[in-house]
């Protein structure tokens, strides 16, 4: 594991342009989420997964062009953003943006548990599933990011989700419907789009089967931690079937 560390450490030229671009960005989306939050009235279910999909999409963009160590970088960044808006607190409009109102009296916990949650999913996949954990990237990054925003807005079907430390954690219906059909869609057009894949019968098949596995993966992990478990298993998963 020390190996994987050493091997995608940013060169010195990555750290030095990439490094301020990546915090700058990072920054950027959350002040974005805090503005859609604190000056237009979004719901936290919707301004937290728009940080959310803006971040994990950045992080598909910016692992196709410089693989894992330009992962690793744009994730240090994006860790001092968001330990930026933790330190100055509730009140603050990127903080508000990540804290959920019904996570009281608990919301910085779980603006931290997420985040960690992301970061051992993400390494965990870089090291063990290095030629999939785009799969990751993808049903965590879009399939999760969508679902918590269509159970704010359309969820009439709920359910009790496991959680930890007294917090009462609700999904429903309509928004793990929305992670299956988010995450097949995103990874069969990574099957058409992508020269390390191609669109098949079984790549197709594949895909349902993982957004299959990834619904029911993130119905039963505990409130704050399914960043790790969609990450690992869709990278697993296609490792193991592609």
């Amino acid at each position: 594991m020390p190996s994987f560390f050493i091997t995608n450490f940013p060169s010195p030229k990555a750290l030095l342009l990439g490094g301020p671009a990546g915090l700058l960005w990072a920054a950027g989306c959350l002040m974005l989420a805090g503005y859609l939050k604190t000056r237009r009235h979004w719901q936290t279910g919707y301004s937290r997964k728009s940080f959310h999909f803006l971040i994990f999409g950045s992080v598909v963009a910016v692992n196709a062009i410089w693989k894992t160590p330009g992962v690793c970088l744009f994730g240090a960044m994006t860790t001092l953003a968001i330990a930026f808006a933790i330190l100055r607190g509730p009140g603050d409009f990127m903080y508000e943006a990540m804290a959920r109102e019904k996570d009281e009296p608990r919301r910085t916990h779980y603006i931290v548990v997420p985040y960690f949650a992301t970061l051992i999913g993400g390494l965990l996949s870089n090291i063990f599933f290095p030629q999939t954990a785009v799969l990751g990237y993808l049903v965590c990054g879009l399939g999760d990011a969508i679902a918590e925003p269509v159970g704010t807005r359309f969820g009439k079907h709920p359910y009790r989700a496991p959680a930890i430390r007294g917090v009462r954690a609700v999904r429903s219906l309509e928004g793990s419907a929305s992670v299956f059909a988010v995450s097949a869609l995103a990874l069969i057009a990574l099957m058409a789009l992508s020269p390390q894949y191609a669109l098949t019968g079984r790549s197709v098949l594949t895909a349902l089967l993982i957004a299959g596995a990834s619904t029911v993966v993130e119905a039963v992990s505990p409130h704050g931690w399914d960043n790790t478990t969609l990450q690992i298993v869709p990278a697993w998963m296609g490792f193991v079937l592609l």
